[in-house]
């Protein structure tokens, strides 16, 4: 199923109508759906135009995938919805790195060894050599992460 859905654009915000393609339903779907889950709730603005953020997106691909594709029904939806979002509060409160979504790539401990160790004694102040190198580098990963793998 969600190898048959497009990939979800980087845009902050998007339309009903934009989310109805991306994820395979009718906008009056979607517009129910904001009913029976209490967990999806759109930003309105004028007009009462819905404008859903990312994670809403992947919320009702999930929830697409629970009734359409795992049979689930509306009511057993909502309570596999709550038992999902529980957990992921439970790893948060572990914790743990929440990665939905996220491929994680390892790479080995001897890959790092260019980087200079950064860690500053209590009450030091950064010299603007180590922030021009700090700056270096985080352009560097901002390049990496741009870059489709």
């Amino acid at each position: 199923m969600e190898n048959s859905l497009p990939s979800i654009p980087a845009k902050r915000y998007f339309t009903i109508g934009e989310v109805g393609d991306l994820c395979g339903v009718k906008p009056h779907v979607l517009r129910y759906w904001e009913q029976e889950f209490t967990q999806l709730r759109p930003m309105k603005r004028r007009g009462n135009r819905r404008y859903y953020q990312h994670h809403e997106v992947l919320m009702i691909r999930r929830i697409r995938d629970l009734l359409y594709d795992q049979g689930f029904t509306i009511s057993g939806a909502r309570n596999k919805m709550q038992e999902l979002l529980q957990h992921e509060r439970d790893k948060s409160h572990n914790g743990e790195v929440l990665l939905e979504g996220v491929e994680v790539i390892e790479v080995p401990n001897s890959q790092f060894g260019d980087f200079e160790d950064l860690t500053l004694a209590p009450g030091t102040d950064m010299s603007t050599n180590t922030l021009q190198h700090v700056r270096r580098e985080l352009g560097e990963i901002r390049e990496l992460l741009a870059h489709d793998f």
